[in-house]
């Protein structure tokens, strides 16, 4: 099992091959065809071929039936898929199969930090040089045995747990000591009125909740698609009919628990008031952040999570702050 761990934590690098197409993104459909065709590599089985711009860089990947059932006057930048999920150079085989199993695609191009391909990893060599499982596996098959191996190495290695998650948690850690320098520079709100402070873990835990549900419907709708500013704006306005009712219903209700329990209209009304601007603002969170992080081509299922839960909780918390303290 240990062997397997140290085995595991190898450079991916070691197991890319160079059994690819890289194509150019002005090339035509026609062209690309008579390229793959006058310079076809030794695998029969080629699922993927990358899209590069002028200086080399990974800006798109195409599938064998997208570029077969193009128009032959098109570019590959207009068919492309330019959201490319692609491994980066300095991983390791653990990440590697992390990849494998969460996004199920038969290959990943693995890039430097330029962008640049340096090589691919196929899920059947990936599998059989690193775990030794036959090709003759279903597809099915091969990401269930890789996911077994990834947990079987996780439970050897607990320096390997740490080394994927602990980044992530960094961003988290960093958005809380943000929220403690907020709460520290409004000390003197906090003790003038003790209703800020009681509703205080309520304003977070809605920003939250909210930001989640928005950003869940966000990478729904995202998927592999090309972001384009119609979408973006059209996203925008469905989430604005839908965030503005949730804010006043959620301020309303808020409001009526004030009242009830600390007895001081104002107080209803300017809590109320700011967590409904807290809430919309989640709302929008949860919208910018997987949006900003697809236009960069990064991994939304890993990054957009931890990154619009730190910003919801800064976002909310400054709105709640700022108000109570210039209304009450």
């Amino acid at each position: 099992m240990d062997a397997q761990a140290t085995h595991m934590q190898r450079p991916v690098r070691e197991y890319t091959t160079q059994d690819f197409v890289q194509l150019p993104e002005t090339m035509s459909v026609e062209e690309a065809l008579r390229f793959i065709r006058d310079h076809r590599t030794g695998s029969h089985g080629l699922i993927y071929f990358y899209v590069v711009d002028a200086e080399g860089r990974l800006t798109g990947v195409l599938q064998t039936r997208t570029i077969l059932t193009a128009q032959p006057n098109e570019t590959l930048a207009d068919v492309m898929i330019h959201r490319v999920v692609a491994i980066p150079e300095a991983a390791t085989v653990l990440e590697a199969c992390e990849f494998f199993v969460l996004h199920k695609f038969l290959a990943f191009p693995v890039v430097g930090r330029d962008r640049r391909i340096i090589g691919v990893v196929d899920v059947n060599l990936f599998n059989e040089e690193v775990f030794g499982i036959p090709k003759t596996e279903t597809g099915d098959e091969l990401f269930q045995a890789i996911g077994f191996h990834i947990s079987e190495a996780r439970r050897a290695s607990p320096l390997a747990v740490l080394r994927f998650r602990f980044p992530w948690l960094l961003i988290t850690i960093a958005g809380g000591t943000v929220c403690a320098f907020l709460t520290e520079a409004h000390a003197q709100t906090l003790q003038h009125t003790l209703a800020i402070a009681f509703f205080l873990t309520l304003v977070l835990a809605l920003g939250e909740s909210v930001a989640v549900q928005s950003l869940a419907l966000v990478l729904e709708g995202l998927g592999p698609k090309k972001l384009t500013l119609q979408w973006f704006l059209s996203i925008c306005k469905r989430e604005a009919l839908t965030a503005i009712p949730l804010a006043l219903a959620i301020g309303f209700t808020v409001a009526i628990i004030v009242i009830a329990l600390e007895h001081e209209l104002r107080a209803a009304a300017v809590i109320s008031l700011s967590i409904a601007a807290g809430v919309g603002a989640a709302c929008f969170l949860g919208i910018g952040v997987p949006t900003l992080l697809h236009a960069a081509k990064l991994d939304l299922t890993i990054a957009a999570g931890p990154i619009t839960l730190a910003l919801t909780d800064v976002a909310t918390l400054l709105i709640y702050f700022t108000l109570t303290s210039w209304l009450l």
